[in-house]
Order: structure tokens, then C-alpha cells, then sequence
């Protein structure tokens, strides 16, 4: 398992919804035609982005087939299986794999959660059983799960506890511990840096490979940043990062959520529609203030191919 890795960039695809919140499986077609156009590596379904929480195990399961028949040879397809019931989050695990997904990744509880490492792993490791031969990422991610334990002390302690632990999509702003995991046991795990904001940084400390929702619809920036940064360029990654934060900045403007996201994706072509309660999407009043503010910072430059 530990071989498998993932390089470049892996989108986090948004859930396609009707105005009234039920899934729109239709889109997802046309999503992954995009990212394969935009030279993603995989798409990381059913995350943060992708709602996962506020839908149903038997929607998630359908979202992870629908993704599967049309990502081809050109995407690797990860399926976060994460839920506050194990044995939820280990039914959705048994179906990623039956169904062909080429990895899972799995966040922490985030009603009852963990307070020790030892709790975590465990709950990690009844998940990952329900998969037994599909490679697992921890999905590490704060701000919305409130687990903060040291990825570094999850990957010691879980080594020989879950056979398929491959690495951890890291979407966190503790440097010091993504920089400590890239180099234990000599790179064994494959660590996916999460922060857009911050990806020349995770680039710095020894990121191969990002997984980012704003990679959707400016998918261009961010290879221009790799490519700046491997060419020993700094000067033009440092510029480029910036151009990215600016748009960024105008996601965090307008709400940061799902919601502002799918706004993007309508402002490049490809409507993901609306958003499922407690979101709620925005008006066509705050949708035009969104897209004024995208023109004034460029992003039709580096706005996404559509297929």
C-alpha cells in the first residue's frame, strides 16, 4: 500500500445539487471531463467541499459510482469515507472498494471526537478494515472536525496498526508537523498538502502532491506555481501564489463556503448549482458582486478548462 502515491494536483469537486438541495448526478460527467482537461491527477470526492456530511450514506455511495464510470484511466478516484459512525464510515469504506475506488481517506469525528492518539488510530483502523485492500489517508482538518492531534504522533502510532495507511491529506497550517511526516521513516507516507492559500509553502517543506477545491476553477495557477518552483524560480511562484490569494481572497469575501465555490464554477461555465441546508447559496445580486470582483482580479486568466 505504501506505494501508491499521488503527485501534482487532486481537485476536491464540489456535489452538484438542484436548487433544492437533492444531488444533481447528471454534472459530475462534465466535472471530471474537466479536471482531466485541466491535468488533474485525481479527484478527492465527497469531502469538505463535497458536502459529505449533510448527505446520505446511500447518496455518497452513488456519488462514489457516478465518479468512478467516468474517471477513466486519466484520474485517480479518492473517496472520503469519513462519518461520525464508524460503522458508517466503515459501510461507505466497504463500498469505495467494491466499486473501485483507488484510495480512501477518512477525517475525524466530529460530535463525539478522540482525545488522545490512540483513540483516533482506532477509529481509523475499524474504518480502514472495511477496505482492507484499498490504500487509507487520514484526512486531517481542524477547523472543521476540532481534532488538532500531531499528525506526526498519528502516523508513529498507527504504523502497525492499519495495514492500508498510506498518508494523510493534510489541510492544516502546522508546517513544522507536515515537514516532520514528509521525512518519517524516510518518506513512507504520502503526505497531501490542503492549503491553496499556502501551496508554494507546502512545496517548501516537501509536498509532492496538493488536494484543493479551488483547483476546480483555477487549476492554471497552480501548475504555473509547481512548474515556477521546480524551475528554481521563486521569484515568479512567490508572484504566481499571490495572483491565486487574490482570488482566494475573494472566496473568503463572499462566505468561503460550498456555496461561494459553486458560485466560481457557474463564473467559468460549469453550474454545480445550490447548496444543502444549513448552506444556503447566494443570491443573484451577491453572485454579480462575486463575479465583478473575480474580473477585477484576473481570474479568467487562469480559469479552469471546460472539456
Amino acid at each position: 500500500m505504501n506505494g501508491f502515491r499521488l503527485e501534482g494536483l487532486v481537485s476536491a469537486p464540489f456535489t452538484p445539487m438542484f436548487a433544492d438541495g437533492t444531488v444533481n448526478y447528471e454534472t459530475i460527467e462534465q466535472q471530471a471531463a474537466s479536471l482531466i482537461a485541466n491535468d488533474i491527477t485525481g479527484a478527492f470526492v465527497c469531502g469538505t467541499t463535497g458536502e459529505s456530511l449533510s448527505l446520505t450514506v446511500p447518496e455518497r455511495n452513488l456519488i462514489v459510482e457516478r465518479w468512478k464510470g467516468f474517471v477513466g484511466t486519466e484520474l485517480k478516484l479518492i473517496a472520503h469515507v469519513g462519518h461520525t459512525s464508524v460503522e458508517a464510515a466503515k459501510e461507505l469504506a466497504a463500498h469505495a472498494e467494491a466499486n473501485g475506488a483507488d484510495a480512501i481517506a477518512c477525517m475525524a469525528p466530529c460530535f463525539f471526537k478522540p482525545s488522545k492518539v490512540e483513540d483516533l488510530v482506532d477509529f481509523c483502523a475499524k474504518v480502514a478494515s472495511g477496505a482492507p485492500a484499498t490504500p487509507f489517508y487520514f484526512y486531517q482538518i481542524p477547523c472543521i472536525t476540532g481534532v488538532a492531534i500531531p499528525m506526526y504522533d498519528f502516523l508513529t502510532c498507527a504504523s502497525d496498526k492499519i495495514p492500508t495507511l498510506t498518508g494523510v491529506k493534510f489541510t492544516y497550517e502546522d508546517l513544522m508537523d507536515f515537514a516532520r511526516c514528509v521525512r518519517l521513516e524516510d518518506g513512507r507516507y504520502d503526505m497531501l498538502f490542503g492549503r491553496d492559500e499556502m501551496m508554494l509553502s507546502g512545496l517548501a517543506v516537501g509536498s509532492k502532491g496538493a488536494v484543493g477545491s479551488t483547483f476546480n476553477y483555477t487549476a492554471p495557477v497552480y501548475h504555473m506555481i509547481r512548474k515556477a518552483y521546480d524551475s528554481g524560480d521563486m521569484a515568479l511562484a512567490q508572484e504566481l501564489q499571490e495572483k491565486a490569494n487574490a482570488m482566494i481572497a475573494v472566496l473568503i469575501k463572499h462566505g468561503g463556503s460550498p456555496a461561494t465555490g459553486k458560485a466560481f464554477m457557474k463564473y467559468i461555465g460549469l453550474d454545480c448549482g445550490g447548496v444543502r441546508s444549513p448552506l444556503r447559496s447566494l443570491t443573484d445580486e451577491q453572485y454579480q458582486q462575486l463575479a465583478a470582483d473575480a474580473d477585477a482580479v484576473g481570474l479568467r486568466e487562469f480559469a479552469s478548462r471546460l472539456a
